[in-house]
């Protein structure tokens, strides 16, 4: 697996990650034996970044299991804190992780979201301290913008912002990809398959079951989710043309930028997870990439 820097001066990780939201549940049920398996193969396969929150259901208390038999020495783990962010709360989380994981420390810790109820410096300090302290070994945020990146950077160093990414959600192309790129933070996208949107698995006649987070979005409701699965189509055709799924291509069209250290996916199956292996590589030329752009914005021939 190709390994990318995170941020100017970070560690080394692997360019695609596994995002544990789907193993704890967040997109339908799944058994916790195959929660396990999909992890240990996605580290057996060199996704060896792995990401969780304290908000992510069961997730941490998966992975804590799955890291066992020497399986944690081999990953980079990452987690966040959720919601709330006072000292207080920051710390708790920390302890209330650290358990569930079943380890001494985190490879990265971070701040999940904005909440305006909380000061970003006083949240970034009690970062710090959780740094100092040898709780992590890294600090970054989730879903900043440039300006809240900005005022974080006021009270110290962080290595990564993890902001929504995918050929359906590309407004951190104008300001957030350059600060992160000027400032050396590393970004980690999360959401690169738009939740399902960009695996063709879909037909506009889907119903999401109540128990799947999808259920509830209106991107996955009517003309907005035809649309999308119309859009979603003519990609596969461009894909299959160059060798790729769908979902390759989705991946590999933001691993093409220079600011992305790692692409999260989440997977409920090792079948999944050995999919993704194949964007790692892939290239597109100026053609390719203006075709892309037609497509999305609906101007591409039927």
């Amino acid at each position: 697996m190709q390994q990318r820097q995170m941020g100017k001066d970070g560690p080394q990780i692997s360019c695609i990650g596994l995002g544990a939201w789907p193993i704890g549940g967040g997109m339908g049920p799944v058994e916790e034996a195959e929660a396990i398996a999909t992890v240990r193969s996605a580290i057996d396969a060199g996704i060896t970044f792995l990401d969780t929150a304290q908000a992510y259901r069961t997730s941490e208390d998966t992975l804590g299991k799955a890291l066992s038999d020497g399986y944690r020495e081999r990953s980079f783990l990452a987690t966040k804190v959720s919601g709330r962010y006072s000292r207080r709360d920051i710390e708790e989380a920390m302890d209330n992780s650290l358990r569930a994981l079943g380890v001494e420390h985190v490879d990265l810790y971070q701040i999940h979201n904005w909440n305006p109820q909380y000061p970003i410096a006083e949240s970034m300090e009690a970062m710090l301290r959780l740094q100092e302290a040898g709780k992590t070994r890294y600090i970054g945020v989730s879903n900043y913008n440039a300006v809240q990146m900005q005022e974080a950077l006021q009270t110290g160093v962080f290595h990564s912002n993890q902001p929504r990414y995918s050929l359906f959600a590309r407004e951190i192309e104008a300001q957030d990809l350059p600060f992160s790129g000027q400032n050396g933070i590393g970004i980690l996208a999360h959401s690169p398959l738009a939740k399902g949107l960009l695996t063709n698995k879909y037909r506009p006649d889907h119903v999401f079951p109540d128990a799947d987070e999808r259920s509830g979005f209106p991107q996955f409701q009517g003309e907005t989710f035809n649309r999308h699965i119309a859009i979603a189509n003519r990609l596969g055709v461009l894909a299959a043309d160059k060798g790729l799924s769908l979902l390759q291509l989705a991946i590999a069209w933001i691993l093409r930028r220079e600011e992305v250290s790692c692409v999260l996916v989440g997977a409920k199956s090792e079948t999944q997870v050995l999919q993704y292996l194949g964007a790692v590589g892939a290239e597109f030329s100026g053609g390719e990439l203006a075709e892309i752009d037609k497509i999305l914005l609906g101007e591409a021939n039927d």
